[in-house]
């Protein structure tokens, strides 16, 4: 029997491209040298002791600043470099939680689209056509995930536990449309990057009592308790259509 597919028929593009892995491949090649190379550069230690250049820096030139800050993040997040933490911080420390927060959050937007961006173009597209076309587990698996696609963009964003870069990877491999993943992202982070910013604000304080930030403190109660309340007000979408289905 002839298998041969029709001239209607879509052809399946290749899994892997070494074209199209390139961009995704140069992502893990730098954040593999910003592991080895930079861990020791981006942290509170370095961040304490140039303090005060950095704000010389901020108001002698503040537009300039701002612009260099806001690359150095996105590069931090789309290569995924040690520091986001530390950067988040810095942003609340030179400019406040306004417009500090929204240096951070449109910031870490744009690396994640890099990332995501990335990741689609290298496997991601031809991963999630591989996906449509599966009749068995799988593909009930993808039709889900396209059901209820807002509700877990926004919960992977919510919920610290998921790391930010898979985070990233996930909505590329199923087929996430560009738009809707920048809009979920941008808005699934503001909870957490305003209380990063918030306290990066405060720094002046800690450092003038020699002491080091709380960076844990997004798994602290009384701010974990409130992202997981945000989390599940994005899952009672879902949860509502399984009780309807029953």
């Amino acid at each position: 029997m002839d298998e041969t597919p029709s001239k209607d028929t879509p052809a399946m593009p290749p899994l892997f491209s070494a074209k199209r892995m390139a961009p995704f491949a140069a992502i893990i090649f730098v954040a593999i040298l910003g592991f080895v190379f930079l861990r020791d550069y981006l942290n509170f230690d370095q961040l304490a002791q140039n303090q005060e250049a950095l704000q010389v820096w901020r108001d002698s030139h503040f537009v300039l600043a701002s612009l260099v800050f806001i690359v150095i993040y996105v590069a931090i997040v789309a290569f995924s470099l040690p520091g986001a933490a530390i950067i988040s911080l810095t942003g609340g420390f030179l400019f406040g939680l306004f417009p500090g927060a929204l240096y951070n959050i449109g910031s870490a937007t744009v690396g994640a689209t890099a990332i995501f961006l990335a990741a689609r173009m290298g496997f991601g597209e031809a991963l999630s056509a591989k996906m449509d076309s599966s009749k068995g587990a799988v593909g009930k698996i993808k039709d889900g995930l396209k059901t209820d696609e807002v509700s877990y963009l926004l919960i992977m964003r919510l919920v610290p536990a998921v790391p930010f870069f898979v985070a990233n990877l996930i909505p590329a491999l199923v087929g996430v449309k560009l738009k809707r993943f920048i809009w979920t992202t941008f808005v699934g982070i503001i909870p957490g990057g305003v209380v990063y910013t918030w306290v990066g604000a405060g720094l002046a304080e800690v450092f003038a009592n020699g002491q080091t930030p709380n960076l844990g403190i997004i798994f602290e109660w009384q701010v974990l308790g409130p992202l997981l309340g945000l989390a599940g007000l994005a899952l009672l979408p879902i949860i509502l259509k399984k009780f309807k289905g029953k």
